[in-house]
């Protein structure tokens, strides 16, 4: 059904509901899941910091993240394949699954809604509407959602 899942993480709540269904899902049909963490470049080069410095310092805290991550996923007995990709991260995502044949995508979302939702942006929701890979959304806990009265 599904032999390759990727889940990409990056340390938040959402994200490790995410893994978490991975886990339940690939445990069941013997899938492998692959751990992503993006380095988000746009992010450095807008700040005009020493890029390379941070660069490092945001490759060190996503190896760190999918490292935990891959440790939850054996603990589950599913084999696990790590990487920290940078870029854009929905266009990181996207290059990923289509470089490593992923089947399922399976992704956290933080519930905005709203103005926030256009300012902020969704990686989930890009990645939804640029590619043909089945992707499965997981509300996280992180921000709950009030409806107006």
């Amino acid at each position: 059904m599904y032999n390759t899942i990727l889940v990409p993480v990056d340390g938040s709540a959402p994200s490790e509901s995410a893994l978490e269904q991975a886990i339940d899902l690939a445990s069941t049909i013997g899938s492998t899941i692959h751990v992503v963490y993006v380095v988000d470049e746009r992010v450095l080069h807008a700040t005009q910091l020493d890029a390379g410095g941070l660069v490092r310092a945001y490759e060190k805290e996503g190896e760190k993240i999918v490292l935990e991550a891959a440790e939850v996923v054996q603990r589950a007995d599913v084999d696990v394949v790590t990487a920290v990709e940078h870029g854009s991260p929905h266009r990181a995502i996207l290059r990923y699954a289509d470089e490593h044949d992923i089947e399922l995508v399976v992704m956290g979302t933080h519930g905005r809604r709203g103005l926030e939702r256009y300012l902020i942006g969704s990686v989930t929701e890009r990645v939804l509407r640029m590619t043909d890979v089945p992707i499965l959304t997981i509300r996280g806990e992180e921000e709950p959602f009030e409806e107006d009265a």
